[in-house]
């Protein structure tokens, strides 16, 4: 029995895949790891391949046609058997100890081994930590405030994120069957889709656990990796593709009736993508650039009245639509001390 299935997109990765796998190897048997060969013109099929010969039944070398890193989700998520589906990008790895403990946890939920049994989590919660290598500085992202540590909950039983917390994908471990569930299907050929797999599954998930450990080791400071600033302002038209999609691809009245803070929580986390297209937008600080501003906050307007007020007057993004230079500059200049003090990329 496979506990988990790790997928992992690679498109051109040579140069530092083989610190991923090698770090997801530690699960041995237990586990399968999918690697997704993007259509790659190095050496990374090579390397897949050569995993796969070295580690038979737990390495599957997956070679595909150029489809971007949602194809390579959904081409995992179309062969996995693990129990649960997790993706690791090609330039990241897991904590080796909070790793091993994330697996017996798993395997005591697919066995029935708790001494205290209960059912499957829909969701494993784990912490993560960007890593700016060449800067030798880590910020560890947790939980603690919002779920209880290792004791089922709903989203009725959360806390309240902090403005600097959100759900993403490396935080994430999906039963792989509540995500087939769902349909979710990522677009090909689109950068930033990573958000659409931290979002649309969440109101299928019915129980969540929360895993206090450091799992997730994201590395930045790659000058082509697509959250660098720059590469965001140049691949601005797909972050407010992606933008549109999450805002649109889940009916919050129908969450907020069930779940309240969960879609409290979703409608925030539109409110942060919505501020983050706008303020790129905003620096590249042209006449095209501010017209697809407004394009965009009219495009929510237009389909979800409620939601646009919302997000206009009681959330994050209405702070990143000030109307004129002095509120563009306003939202530019709150921007950077966010970005220098949690230091993202």
């Amino acid at each position: 029995m496979k506990y988990i299935t790790f997928t992992v997109p690679c498109y051109n990765s040579a140069a530092y895949m083989r610190r991923c796998v090698d770090s997801l190897l530690v699960g041995g048997e237990d586990v399968e790891i999918l690697l997704i060969d993007d259509g790659s013109t190095d050496r990374t099929g090579e390397i897949a391949d050569e995993y796969e010969r070295n580690y038979p039944g737990i390495v599957r070398a997956v070679h595909k046609e150029n489809g971007g890193h949602g194809s390579g989700v959904n081409a995992g998520l179309l062969l996995a058997t693990g129990c649960y589906f997790k993706v690791v990008d090609s330039d990241d790895w897991l904590s080796e100890d909070a790793y091993r403990r994330l697996l017996a946890r798993v395997k005591a939920f697919c066995t029935g081994a708790l001494s205290e049994p209960m059912d499957q989590p829909d969701l494993i919660v784990c912490n993560y930590t960007y890593n700016h290598l060449e800067e030798g500085t880590a910020h560890t992202m947790a939980y603690r405030n919002v779920f209880p540590a290792e004791t089922p909950c709903t989203w009725n039983d959360i806390g309240h994120f902090r403005p600097s917390q959100y759900l993403i994908m490396h935080a994430l471990i999906y039963r792989t069957a509540v995500l087939r569930e769902t349909g979710i299907c990522l677009p090909e050929h689109t950068f930033y889709v990573d958000n659409i797999f931290a979002y649309q599954p969440l109101p299928y998930v019915k129980k969540i656990c929360y895993m206090d450990i450091d799992l997730y080791q994201y590395f930045l400071g790659r000058a082509d990796q697509s959250v660098n600033e720059e590469v965001m302002m140049r691949r601005i038209d797909q972050q407010i593709k992606v933008t549109k999609i999450v805002a649109s691809c889940v009916d919050l009245d129908e969450v907020r009736q069930q779940y309240p803070k969960l879609a409290v929580y979703m409608c925030r986390n539109i409110s942060i993508m919505m501020a983050i297209s706008s303020i790129h937008l905003l620096l590249i600080n042209d006449k095209t650039a501010l017209q697809k501003r407004k394009l965009l906050w009219n495009t929510i307007r237009e389909e979800d009245k409620m939601l646009y007020l919302r997000l206009k007057y009681t959330t994050l993004s209405g702070f990143t639509y000030l109307p004129g230079k002095v509120g563009g500059k306003i939202t530019v200049q709150g921007y950077r001390i966010a970005r220098k003090l949690y230091q993202f990329q």
